[in-house]
């Protein structure tokens, strides 16, 4: 593989410049034009892999990736937003509690992705007296990253490292202590500030939330094409499970009663701007992650710490999108052991090494809205619904940096620092 020149970084850089500034500088002009700039960027990338680089093998394999990353995702939003789940009001703070950390479990089955798309909108309708970025937030946190850190179908990253040869139950073996730091944490915060957001609100509102719930269920036929879907993980042959997903996608959108989508106000305008400014990162990060791989080993030294990793894979997560990023990392940590096989990394000196990529792609994913797929249709659908969620630097600045920066702390403190 020829390495590239570092100048072409660039059209990334600008790629994650107009993600972050657009919608809050010029937010009518992104929302017309964002689909040109990014595949503009993405193109100029492309070209250059082709005429000047002509290293077709690495667009293959980029190309592979983005579709196997899209096709879990979208086939997961669409299958979800075929279960209408109706609730009213009881949105306490320990019921809320209760919500997430039932959420963080089903993201592990489900998918973040599915998750987050099944509960999002019950969870905007249980709070929708006192809604506020709050919410929208530690949902994204819990709900559509560290709470999928058990199973390859709970995170994209997960799912690439499945397909490296990582065992499928080798994830949920090793991970479940971070997996109960972090959501337990992260839970205790919410509840604080949820707590006294409830106390904020007039009486009238308190006693309409503590009301006697009502929960009823549509479109449960959708839990079969949820089966195909994650039957389809299994699947190895190429395109294959892709075409699986698709097709259980397709099945749930024609048998699903209007109704229950006009209830979930489904549209497909979430999943088709995040296939768009997907296929853009994707596109534009692959001289970011060649670059890594080449110098990984200089960057590192010699005999890195998993600590180094963690950190590493977490910070570059936020800015990338996470999937990739993993499988940057575990290349990275190949060309550093000199390991030419998963076994041998899984094996006793480089075990937490794999650990420390893993949590990290999955827990700094909820750092950024680029960090993570699903952060991105979250955001979409409360929009949607009209919930005012913040904005790009106002999540880092008033969420990430004070809530989940300390969490990730505390994980590495306790499993990662030697």
């Amino acid at each position: 593989m020829v390495s590239p020149n570092p100048w072409m970084i660039l059209p990334f850089v600008l790629l994650l410049g107009a993600i972050a500034g657009m919608p809050l500088f010029a937010p009518k002009w992104w929302l017309r034009h964002y689909a040109q700039v990014a595949l503009g960027l993405g193109a100029v990338t492309l070209g250059y892999y082709v005429f000047i680089l002509r290293d077709l093998h690495r667009l293959a394999d980029t190309g592979h990736e983005y579709v196997s990353f899209i096709a879990l995702v979208g086939s997961l939003y669409v299958v979800a937003g075929g279960i209408h789940i109706g609730v009213k009001g009881q949105a306490t703070p320990l019921a809320n509690v209760i919500f997430l950390f039932v959420g963080a479990v089903i993201a592990n089955l489900l998918g973040t992705t599915g998750a987050a798309m099944l509960l999002i909108r019950p969870w905007i309708r249980m709070n929708k007296y006192r809604v506020t970025a709050h919410h929208i937030v530690f949902f994204i946190f819990i709900v559509a990253n560290v709470g999928g850190c058990l199973t390859p179908i709970g995170d994209p990253p997960l799912f690439l490292g499945y397909l490296e040869g990582v065992p499928f139950w080798w994830v949920a073996q090793h991970c479940w202590p971070m997996w109960a730091v972090g959501v337990g944490l992260l839970l205790a915060m919410f509840y604080v500030v949820d707590k006294v957001n409830f106390h904020r609100a007039p009486a009238a509102v308190r006693e309409k939330e503590t009301a006697q719930e009502t929960w009823r269920f549509d479109g449960l036929t959708n839990l079969f094409f949820l089966a195909v879907i994650l039957g389809a993980v299994f699947v190895r042959t190429v395109f294959v499970r892709e075409a699986l997903m698709l097709a259980a996608a397709l099945g749930s959108y024609f048998t699903t009663r209007k109704a229950v989508h006009a209830a979930n106000q489904f549209d497909f305008h979430p999943i088709m701007e995040v296939a768009i400014l997907f296929a853009g990162i994707f596109a534009t990060m692959m001289p970011a992650l060649d670059w890594l791989n080449r110098s990984a080993p200089r960057l590192l030294g010699g005999h890195p710490g998993p600590g180094v990793f963690y950190w590493g894979t977490g910070m570059l997560s936020s800015a990338l999108d996470n999937a990739p990023t993993y499988l940057g990392f575990l290349s990275a940590l190949f060309g550093v052991s000199g390991a030419n096989h998963i076994d041998e990394l899984l094996g006793w000196q480089y075990n937490r090494h794999v650990l420390a990529i893993s949590v990290g792609a999955v827990f700094f994913g909820a750092a950024t809205y680029i960090g993570n797929g699903p952060n991105f249709m979250v955001r979409a659908v409360a929009e949607q619904q009209g919930v005012a969620t913040p904005t790009f630097f106002g999540f880092i600045l008033k969420f990430a940096l004070p809530f989940l920066l300390p969490v990730l702390v505390v994980v590495w403190l306790l499993f990662f620092r030697g």
